[in-house]
C-alpha cells in the first residue's frame, strides 16, 4: 500500500509542493466539513479516488445526494495508468429500482430493535406486540420477507393480526427497499468490493433511505468480529447522526454511528463523516475523530466548536477558514505529517451531483 495519497498542493510554500494524506492513518475516524459551495463533496471525491488507486481498503459509502454514484466512471484525459487501475477496481453502485444492482435489504435480517423501530413499536409501551415479535424470532428462518404479512395473518392470536395491520397501515411492507427473497446489499458488502456506493437519494421517502442506511450499518456492526478493515463514508452525516434524533429509527441510526465511533476502530470499522454543519452532528461521534479536513466555514459557532473538539488544529489556521477559496482546505490530525493548508487536486472520475442551474432567458 502506498503510504502517501496525493490530494493536491500545499498553499503558502515557496516552491510548488504536493500535499499528501497518510493512508495508514485512515484507520482513525475522520471529520470532513465545509459549508455549501466550498467544494466539500468534490474534494472528498478526490480523496476517495486516491484510496481506490493506492490501497486495498474497502469503501462503504452512504450517499444521500447521489454524489458518488459515478465513482467508477473515469474522466477523459486521465493518465492511462490511473484510468486502467480505477477501471480494474470492483466499484458497485446500488440504486433503488435499478435493474442490475437494486438497493435492497431484508426486513427479517434486521435486528429486532430495528424492525420494531420501523414499525413504531416501543418495547415498554407496546409490550405485547414487542413480546410477540421477540417470540416470533424462532419462526423467522422459515418465513420469506414477501410472505411476512400473510404469515402473520395466517397465525393465531389478535396480536399477530395487529402486527400485520401495523405493517400494512404504515406502508412498510410495500417499500421498494425490501429484497423479497432476492439479493440484499448485505450480500454484496460481505463480498468486500473495493467500493459499495448506496444511493440513498434515490428513494421516494426519507424513511426508506434511513432504513437502508440502518440495514448496512447494523450488518457491518454484526460482522465486526471478522475484523475486516473498512472505511465507512457517511456524506451529509448530520442527517443520520444528529445531536437530537427525533424518531425511533433516527435514534437507532445515531446510536449505531456513535457506537462505531466509540468502539469501531478495534474492529477495523473506520468512519469518515462529512457535513456542512459540525454543530448538527452528534458530539459523541464528532469527538472521536482524529483527522480533520476543514474547508470554507463562515459560522463563528461552528468554528468555535471545531476549535474546542479538534485541539490539534492550530487556531491560526482555523481562523483562516472563512476566507478559503473553493477547493481549499485545512488538513490536521494523524493523517498528515503536520497541519497544512491545501488546494485540492482535480477529480479523476465523474461527479454524480450537480447544482441546480439558474434559468436564463
Amino acid at each position: 500500500m502506498t503510504r502517501e495519497l496525493p490530494v493536491g498542493s500545499l498553499i503558502g510554500s515557496d516552491l510548488p509542493a504536493p500535499a499528501h494524506v497518510l493512508a495508514p492513518r485512515l484507520n482513525r475516524h475522520t471529520f470532513w466539513c465545509g459549508q455549501s459551495g466550498s467544494g466539500k463533496t468534490y474534494a472528498l471525491g478526490v480523496l476517495l479516488e486516491q484510496v481506490l488507486l493506492h490501497t486495498r481498503l474497502p469503501l462503504v459509502i452512504l450517499d444521500p445526494n447521489s454524489d458518488f454514484v459515478r465513482l467508477g466512471e473515469v474522466r477523459q484525459g486521465v493518465a492511462a495508468d490511473a484510468a486502467a487501475e480505477l477501471a480494474s477496481r470492483d466499484i458497485r453502485v446500488f440504486r433503488p429500482g435499478d435493474a442490475v444492482r437494486p438497493l435492497h435489504a431484508r426486513f427479517l435480517q434486521l435486528p429486532l430493535r430495528s424492525r420494531a423501530a420501523l414499525m413504531q413499536i416501543d418495547p415498554l409501551v407496546d409490550f405485547d406486540e414487542y413480546n410477540t415479535m421477540l417470540r416470533f424470532e424462532d419462526e423467522m428462518p422459515h418465513v420469506k420477507d414477501g410472505d411476512l404479512v400473510a404469515h402473520l395473518r395466517a397465525g393465531e392470536g389478535t396480536i399477530r393480526q395487529r402486527l400485520a395491520t401495523r405493517l400494512e397501515n404504515l406502508g412498510v411492507a410495500d417499500w421498494d427497499l425490501w429484497a423479497w427473497g432476492k439479493r440484499s446489499i448485505t450480500d454484496d458488502i460481505d463480498e468486500r468490493p473495493d467500493a459499495a456506493v448506496l444511493d440513498l437519494g434515490g428513494f421516494s421517502t426519507q424513511a426508506e433511505a434511513r432504513a437502508a442506511a440502518l440495514a448496512a450499518l447494523d450488518h457491518l456492526w454484526e460482522k465486526r468480529e471478522e475484523r475486516i478493515g473498512r472505511l465507512i463514508v457517511i456524506d451529509e452525516a448530520h442527517n443520520l447522526c444528529p445531536p437530537d434524533p427525533a424518531s425511533p429509527v433516527d435514534r437507532l441510526l445515531t446510536e449505531r454511528i456513535v457506537q462505531i465511533a466509540a468502539e469501531g476502530r478495534k474492529y477495523g470499522l473506520w468512519l469518515l463523516l462529512s457535513t456542512q454543519r459540525p454543530t448538527k452532528v452528534h458530539p459523541n461521534a464528532l469527538s472521536q475523530c482524529d483527522n480533520l479536513a476543514l474547508m470554507r466555514m463562515s459560522s463563528p459557532r461552528d468554528l468555535d466548536d471545531l476549535a474546542e473538539v479538534f485541539g490539534y488544529a492550530p487556531m491560526s489556521l482555523l481562523e483562516r477558514s472563512p476566507g478559503f477559496a473553493q477547493g481549499q482546505a485545512l488538513f490536521a490530525g494523524g493523517f498528515v505529517q503536520a497541519p497544512a493548508l491545501v488546494q485540492m487536486g482535480e477529480r479523476l472520475t465523474q461527479e454524480g451531483g450537480r447544482d441546480v442551474p439558474v434559468p436564463l432567458r
